[in-house]
């Protein structure tokens, strides 16, 4: 199974302001985009993830820790699966691919925090949503 990558963007400044940049980003994939914002960083929005679809998450305010976990049962994961985190903010527009596979948990670290996500299917062209219950992988969070 693919890894999630982190495809590092950067920033440049001068006396005209900044300018937030990511080259290595091919975005030819993307069929839809959203905004998640939560409603406060205590909440943690999760488990939830798919089998077919892939997610791009790139922070647009704030900062947002990402935690995945790769699904080796569909119908009834594991508990003690390995827990992969990424800490993402929008300090230099980086962007976190999660290939097929995962499931995440989204939480904010900084209060109106924006999360960019963008999917290779258009919604409602599959049927691909699993989510799980917060506490299902309590060890984890």
């Amino acid at each position: 199974m693919p890894k999630p990558i982190l495809i590092k963007g950067g920033s440049f400044s001068d006396e005209r302001g900044l300018l937030l940049y990511n080259n290595d980003f091919d975005a030819t994939e993307i069929k839809r985009m959203y905004i998640i914002k939560n409603k406060s960083p205590e909440l943690i929005r999760g488990w939830q993830g798919h089998k077919i679809e892939q997610r791009w998450f790139s922070v647009i305010c704030g900062e947002f820790l990402i935690k995945l976990l790769a699904v080796d049962n569909w119908e009834s994961p594991s508990k003690d699966l390995e827990v992969m985190e990424f800490q993402i903010s929008a300090s230099n527009m980086s962007v976190l691919h999660v290939p097929a596979g995962y499931i995440s948990s989204i939480q904010s670290t900084k209060e109106n925090a924006k999360l960019l996500v963008m999917s290779d299917y258009l919604l409602g062209s599959i049927k691909d949503e699993y989510r799980y219950d917060i506490k299902y992988f309590e060890d984890i969070n």
